[in-house]
């Protein structure tokens, strides 16, 4: 596991966990490794996205008090483990409502615990997540800013060198284009884009590729 400290003063860290198991829709299935992130200090947490193996993200958390477990999505890589890991810490779902269609895939009969809608926070030692609604990857996917650390998460929306995929059920690539022309692109250049798969990047490094993101299309 990889760990970020925050800013100094703050007793904030982001640490980093990959988790390997497969993503399967529109009747394909394919292996995947995703990014867990978890943002905290050594008293409590925020997960975002606890994929494949619930067991090695609550020993990645090591007795600390989850708060919520934040969903950027409900694509079944990343929420599949969701049930086994909200038994093991005994924490609350939160997933954007226009995705409990794709969560109702995975949980048939069941809901997440409480919806995301944007401009929610969710606060963690001191420091506020702020949901960005940015469709496209899926209807429902959001980005967590943690402004005071000048970083985003963006799950599936925006990877190092452009948007995530927009060619299967669900996903619009004009939506996930105008996401993160409108929401995301605007931060700062210098916040740093967590990725839900992959490395890391910055607004400012991947803004000037938008017109070529556009020519490109899906």
């Amino acid at each position: 596991m990889n760990g970020t400290p925050g800013r100094p003063g703050t007793g904030l860290r982001i640490d980093q966990l990959i988790t390997s198991g497969t993503f399967s829709l529109d009747g394909g299935t394919w292996d995947v490794d995703n990014n867990v992130w978890i943002v905290g200090n050594d008293a409590e947490c925020l997960v975002i996205d606890p994929a494949h193996d619930a067991a090695a993200i609550a020993a990645a958390v090591a007795g600390r008090k989850v708060k919520a477990i934040l969903l950027t999505h409900g694509h079944d890589d990343h929420i599949a483990a969701v049930g086994e890991f909200r038994s093991l810490v005994g924490a609350p779902v939160y997933l954007h409502r226009d995705d409990w269609m794709l969560w109702d895939r995975v949980f048939p009969g069941t809901e997440p615990d409480h919806r995301i809608d944007d401009g929610d926070s969710f606060d963690v030692a001191g420091a506020g997540l702020v949901a960005l609604h940015t469709p496209g990857h899926s209807p429902g996917s959001v980005s967590f800013h943690l402004a005071g650390e000048g970083t985003v998460f963006t799950g599936d929306t925006l990877f190092q060198g452009g948007p995530g995929a927009t060619g299967r059920s669900f996903s619009d690539f004009p939506a996930i284009i105008e996401s993160i022309r409108a929401r995301l692109l605007t931060l700062p250049a210098d916040t740093v884009v967590r990725t839900g798969h992959g490395d890391s990047t910055t607004i400012g490094a991947e803004a000037p590729q938008l017109q070529e993101w556009l020519a490109r299309g899906h």
